[in-house]
């Protein structure tokens, strides 16, 4: 078993907050990386998210996206299931729509440190991610990310994907070493995909989580 197979045997035994693709897993197929992913029941996300982030919602801000696509852009940006790790993900699909507006910008980062309900609400930390979100996706190639049919391409490999949408390793790997020179930390930013020198912190340490049969290869 190769060093990335082990990684992704490890991350599927994880529990949710353990979750964290890393983003050396371009010649996963996507769907296979979303199927170690943990579930969440639709029905039990607060009304006030639904609000805001759902595409069928009449007031739902730029980016609003179907569950199933957002999960699909956790994986294709490397990201766990954290709330700091959302928070950025959440940004980044905002901000490559390219119409995203100072004031919804705004608006969207005072609902959720005030407005949604906790554990979902987002500190400080998760709002420096998001806006750090905002910028990597207004500066991507990547535009309207919640319109493009992720589940028609659940057979090809994460970066065929990436490439068709047009999201960037180098750029997401400088976004990551930003987020962990300027905000150092918390647990999210400590297994950030670095790739600094050809060295990952994220690949070379055990994922945060309770002990399970993940094993590195020697």
């Amino acid at each position: 078993m190769s060093r990335q197979e082990t990684h992704m045997a490890g991350i599927e035994k994880l529990p949710w907050w353990g979750w964290n693709p890393g983003l050396d897993n371009g010649d996963r197929v996507l769907g296979e990386v979303l199927g170690s992913m943990p579930q969440v029941d639709a029905s039990s996300i607060p009304w006030q998210i639904k609000w805001l982030e759902n595409p069928t919602s009449w007031i739902a801000l730029p980016g609003a996206i179907t569950l199933q696509r957002h999960d699909a852009i956790h994986v294709l940006l490397g990201r766990g299931l954290r709330s700091q790790d959302e928070a950025f993900v959440i940004g980044f699909t905002m901000g490559a729509t390219k119409v995203l507006k100072g004031w919804q910008e705004a608006l969207f980062a005072f609902a959720t440190k005030h407005f949604y309900p906790k554990p979902y609400n987002f500190t400080d930390d998760d709002l420096f991610a998001l806006r750090l979100g905002f910028g990597a996706g207004q500066d991507s190639k990547a535009t309207r990310l919640e319109r493009f049919p992720f589940e028609d391409h659940f057979d090809k490999t994460v970066d065929e994907v990436r490439a068709i949408v047009g999201i960037s390793l180098p750029d997401l790997h400088a976004y990551y070493r930003k987020e962990r020179l300027l905000n150092p930390h918390t647990k999210e930013t400590a297994r950030l995909d670095l790739d600094v020198g050809g060295v990952d912190p994220s690949d070379i340490a055990k994922p945060d989580g309770e002990e399970s049969d993940w094993k590195r290869e020697k």
